[in-house]
């Protein structure tokens, strides 16, 4: 579990093929003193486990899924990525609660400056439409941030300077793809609403619904 509160922008040292998949080095020299091989690091928003660590280089092995569904196919050399630790239960809980499941990657649409904060403006696939809400949360490459507008094809939020410069949305162009992870809470209730609803549907049916460890109705002969 993560907060989405970058921790350090760490800069990519290779990215290579091997027998087993992908392998991806970041040189990390803030957080890399205070991991140990298999920690979980959220790298642009994407949970990956600590396979290596060399004085202030980690290495991490990803899979082709993740490859797949994240930005993380995309990097290169020199790229810059946000980079979070997982939570301890006894620290301060500063943003929201972030999986490290990255739900799909969306498109840059505008990154303006306004008065001196910028206004950031992303694509929104009608699959995960459901889980944006005005003020509400969501982790754009990792980084824990909040919906303040929201329209029928996208949604726009504003970013700080703080934020601007203590993670890699300083190099964010129109038409780069981000990870989103859409919030967590929202996928619950979607669930239990759902469930509920397939409920009802079933009474009005007349099906018997039976709980685990339940006695089944009578019958007669």
């Amino acid at each position: 579990m993560f907060t989405g509160l970058i921790e350090e922008i760490g800069s990519v040292r290779g990215i290579e093929l091997t027998h087993g998949g992908t392998q991806l080095q970041i040189a990390a020299p803030r957080i890399a003193c205070d991991l140990r091989k298999g920690d979980s690091v959220a790298v642009n928003g994407c949970c990956l486990t600590v396979s290596e660590i060399r004085r202030e280089q980690l290495t991490f092995d990803i899979l082709g899924e993740t490859l797949d569904r994240t930005n993380l196919r995309t990097v290169r050399r020199d790229s810059l990525v946000n980079l979070e630790r997982a939570l301890m239960f006894n620290g301060r809980f500063g943003g929201h609660f972030v999986q490290g499941h990255v739900d799909c990657t969306v498109r840059v649409m505008s990154f303006e400056e306004t008065r001196g904060d910028h206004r950031l403006q992303l694509e929104l696939p009608d699959e995960f439409a459901q889980y944006v809400v005005y003020k509400g949360s969501v982790a754009v490459n990792g980084i824990s941030l909040t919906i303040a507008e929201l329209l029928p094809k996208s949604f726009g939020i504003w970013i700080i300077p703080h934020t601007k410069r203590h993670t890699n949305l300083a190099t964010a162009d129109p038409g780069d793809q981000l990870n989103v992870e859409f919030d967590l809470l929202a996928k619950y209730v979607e669930r239990m609403l759902a469930r509920g609803e397939a409920q009802d549907a079933s009474r009005e049916r007349g099906d018997v619904l039976e709980r685990p460890g339940s006695t089944p109705p009578a019958t007669r002969d």
